[in-house]
């Protein structure tokens, strides 16, 4: 009987102990499912810059290249997801190894997610959540990678080049960066990736230009003549689209909804994009003597790209000199480059000029405190010093400038040599003739406007049900 009563009493007073270790186990279930949830929302408006990546290109090419835009898109977004789930996601952020990753590929193989990815040990988010999440950077630097191709690459290139490009070569520069590699350990500070996603992207993208040449009829003795975009609104659709996905983009990669710094890098970022417009604006006004719609829509992407590296490491008036600058440098560097080389999308210049000002922005203006948090950033006597403007010293920059030279030359050799093995086999360019067609007719057999290229009779008989009354009169050879 004493020793029943025993028993009882020391299970009262474990009540309170089994309550607490209760509620702990809830509590922290319920911040891994608070992480998790705002990591997919982030992850699927990353995705959904594939939509404004889209509108942006169908709007900059003519009207005979505009579906093969789409079906490009949506390959290409396809290739990325079997790509990085097989050794990209691996490579990028398993494991601790200095050059690449060595765990998680296909996503399998490891017991402890924060173990097998350290890389992301600092949110209690799903690993399936930061998978998606980083796939979608996968396929956003894709589609920056064979964005100045469009309009005269055989289809077969996206392909091969997205398997090797999101399998291989991307994630081994994101993982020396971000990853947890070498560069990351120097001390090299790109909190979303104005190096790792976007001057790797435009830095591919130079390669297969240089092997692929330019649109026929884009120079002519010497001299650039433009070739307009047949939609400049759906371009504009396309932007607004991409100043949307970057709240995600930037915001996203805190990977926790606990905090309060994901709001102010959401700040920041707004501040860079609308700061990106109005420098684009004034730089053009100041060269034209008017408002190019094109050059304004680039400034929002310019102001995106310069602010993704230092949006975790600066305070938001940063993001006023940030953005204004990567606005007029993207007016000043697409009409310089325009003069040498064919990139229809303005990728080269918008992602990989402007990628290298965000990278050098964060060695000037990021802020010790942030470079604390985050846990990168060149130290002196245990500390984080910060950038130029709080340490008055160029060793931030100095470690900014030589990991963009690394990452820069390593991308750069890698994809022409892949260009050049598919130039060698299948060929990178279609014929003059299918080119003067069209990508949409030669590649597809269809067209992305098909009333615009088919004779009227072919779509419907004149006078008929299903026949406009323009293609009546058009087939009938009468006014309207």
């Amino acid at each position: 009987m004493l020793a029943t009563l025993a028993a009882c009493a020391a299970s009262l007073l474990a009540l309170p102990t089994i309550a607490n270790a209760a509620a702990a186990t809830n509590v922290a279930e319920s911040a891994a499912a608070t992480d998790t949830l705002w990591v997919l929302l982030c992850a699927f408006m990353v995705f959904f810059m594939l939509t404004g990546f889209a509108a942006l290109e169908v709007g900059l090419v003519r009207g005979k290249n505009a579906g093969s835009i789409i079906a490009k898109i949506l390959v290409n977004a396809s290739i990325a997801a079997i790509a990085f789930w097989i050794s990209g996601f691996a490579l990028g952020f398993g494991g601790d190894g200095d050059l690449f990753g060595t765990t998680g590929f296909f996503l399998n193989g490891f017991s402890d997610p924060l173990a097998a990815f350290p890389a992301m040990s600092g949110s209690n988010a799903s690993i399936y959540a930061k998978f998606l999440f980083q796939y979608g950077f996968a396929a956003v630097v894709l589609a920056i990678a064979v964005g100045p191709l469009v309009e005269r690459v055989k289809f077969g290139t996206y392909i091969i080049f997205g398997l090797i490009f999101c399998g291989v070569i991307y994630p081994i520069a994101a993982h020396w960066v971000y990853g947890g590699g070498f560069l990351q350990q120097w001390g090299m500070q790109d909190f979303a990736g104005s190096t790792a996603v976007h001057l790797v992207g435009a830095v591919a993208g130079l390669a297969g230009v240089l092997l692929l040449g330019s649109r026929r009829g884009k120079y002519r003795d010497g001299k650039s003549r433009p070739i307009p975009g047949h939609s400049l609104p759906m371009f504009g659709i396309g932007i607004l689209i991409l100043w949307f996905g970057w709240f995600g983009f930037n915001a996203g990669s805190t990977f926790e909804a606990l905090g309060v710094r994901f709001a102010e890098v959401a700040v920041v970022t707004n501040m860079s994009v609308a700061c990106g417009v109005l420098g684009a604006a004034m730089m053009n006004y100041k060269l034209e003597k008017n408002w190019d719609i094109a050059m304004i829509g680039n400034g929002a992407i310019a102001g995106a790209v310069a602010i993704t590296a230092p949006s975790g490491y600066v305070e938001p008036w940063a993001a006023i000199p940030t953005g204004l600058i990567g606005g007029a440098l993207v007016v000043l560097g697409l009409r310089w480059i325009d003069g040498k080389l064919d990139d229809p999308i303005g990728a080269i210049t918008a992602h990989g000029m402007v990628g290298l000002w965000g990278t050098i922005a964060v060695g000037i203006f990021a802020v010790p405190k942030f470079a604390a948090g985050n846990g990168v950033g060149v130290q002196s006597g245990g500390e984080f010093i910060g950038g130029l403007v709080y340490s008055g010293s160029l060793k931030q920059v100095g470690v900014q400038l030589a990991g963009a030279a690394i990452v820069a030359g390593f991308v750069f050799i890698s994809s022409l040599a892949v260009f050049a093995a598919i130039k060698a086999t299948i060929g990178l360019r279609v014929s003059a003739n299918e080119e003067d067609e069209g990508l949409d007719i030669s590649d597809h057999g269809m067209y992305g406007y098909p009333e615009i290229f088919i004779p009227p009779t072919e779509l419907a008989d004149p006078g008929l049900p299903g026949a406009t009354s323009y293609q009546t009169h058009q087939a009938l050879g009468t006014s309207s």
